[in-house]
């Protein structure tokens, strides 16, 4: 099963190519779901009909959904927010203020990834387009499943036994319910379930395409798309230039807009050397409906397979050599000083720009020491060596572009 994530920035068209490469796929005899993780659900707009929040058929073996995010969080989120509201009743907010103040920030969004899961887990599909939410929520959304695995591992086993203990005590004298044991097992099972999702969409099956338009703005946070969805492990395998201006003409206003574009498409090259590079031209009239949307994927991809699997190493991978290991991560337009590097314990902790990601590392690499880190050819390379001394070693700290 080929699943395949299009994300960029708000207004960029990746609707329509999401649409549009979901219609293509269908169209080669493919089963094929579109779906969106865009609160805003543009997708029935791209395809002109009305959708739901069960996957409608649109054309032979292409279906649309609009995932329900509010019922998903719902059926997922309903225990733990039933206590939230019990506590704020015992201290006398409003229920409605309460309900309100128990939905947690951009959980909608997350949640949907969970119909993702659902869709993956059924067998039913050959090709799964994902429209995601603009770049800024993606990669909150795709962080997420890692950064609350941490927290499982080592918060949450904790926060459970001292609950559990100290419950009776608590409620007596505080008033104030102590959460039971559906609360605990509704967030185990959510981290289960998004666990899943991100296995899903970091394995070998599953990629993200950038949209882009050919402005400068618009090129900046591609490229820290692109850094910050292979910092978390995820396989960007190529890049659309959407909605570039055809050459020929006589008219100035479009050909001083020709020659603009064509520059910043230079820097596109050069900042996603070694990836698809599609290009679609501007349309006179706004594509909807299968058929035009069929079309517009047919000469993006021109000829090109649009469900090609990516080949080639992941953005994270280990190697060995003759001392130890090194650890490669690939992290695109930056350089080191960009890069903040931290041993702690069984842990890497990588910092670039506002993004962390806390790599637990595998278990042939824990027992080792830090013995350097560079950012080279677009990647980190930390380097492992056996411990010297006593066997505490290797726990300090290194910053990208020092070796020792």
């Amino acid at each position: 099963m080929r699943i395949l994530l299009f994300t960029g920035k708000g207004g960029v068209g990746k609707s329509t190519v999401a649409a549009g490469t979901a219609a293509l796929a269908a169209a080669a005899g493919h089963r094929t779901l579109v779906l969106s993780t865009d609160a805003a659900h543009s997708l029935g707009d791209a395809f002109g009909v009305e959708l739901g929040a069960e996957a409608t058929e649109v054309a032979e073996r292409l279906f649309v959904q609009q995932v329900d995010a509010q019922l998903r969080f719902e059926q997922s989120w309903a225990e733990v927010q039933g206590y939230l509201m019990s506590v704020l009743d015992v201290a006398g907010v409003d229920p409605v203020a309460a309900e309100e103040l128990t939905v947690v920030p951009g959980a909608e969004e997350v949640l949907a990834l969970l119909e993702l899961r659902l869709h993956a887990l059924s067998g039913e599909w050959d090709v799964i387009v994902v429209d995601c939410a603009p770049t800024a929520e993606t990669l909150r959304l795709l962080a997420l499943p890692e950064a609350l695995g941490w927290y499982m591992q080592r918060i949450f086993p904790t926060q459970q036994r001292v609950v559990r203990a100290l419950r009776p005590v608590l409620s007596r004298a505080a008033g104030v319910p102590m959460p039971g044991g559906s609360v605990f097992e509704a967030v185990e099972r959510l981290h289960a379930e998004l666990g899943e999702v991100h296995a899903l969409l970091s394995g070998p099956e599953a990629s993200v395409r950038i949209v882009l338009t050919p402005e400068h703005v618009v090129l900046a946070e591609a490229r820290r798309s692109h850094t910050s969805l292979s910092l978390f492990g995820y396989r960007v395998d190529g890049v659309v230039a959407n909605r570039v201006f055809p050459a020929g003409g006589a008219d100035e206003w479009r050909a001083r807009w020709v020659a603009a574009q064509d520059d910043v498409l230079g820097e596109v090259a050069e900042s996603f050397a070694g990836l698809p590079l599609w290009r679609s031209e501007y349309l006179p009239t706004e594509p909807v409906g299968v058929a035009a949307l069929t079309e517009v994927a047919a000469g993006l991809y021109d000829g090109a397979d649009p469900l090609a699997v990516p080949t080639g190493d992941g953005p994270f991978r280990v190697t060995r050599d003759t001392g130890g290991a090194v650890l490669h991560l690939a992290l695109p337009n930056v350089q080191r000083a960009d890069v903040d590097l931290v041993r702690h314990h069984d842990e890497l902790v990588v910092t670039v720009g506002s993004y962390r990601r806390l790599l637990t590392l595998p278990a042939g690499l824990a027992r080792l020491r830090v013995a350097g880190a560079r950012v080279e050819d677009g990647e980190l390379r930390v380097r492992f060596r056996e411990p010297s001394g006593d066997r505490t070693g290797g726990r300090a700290g290194a910053t990208a572009g020092q070796e020792r």
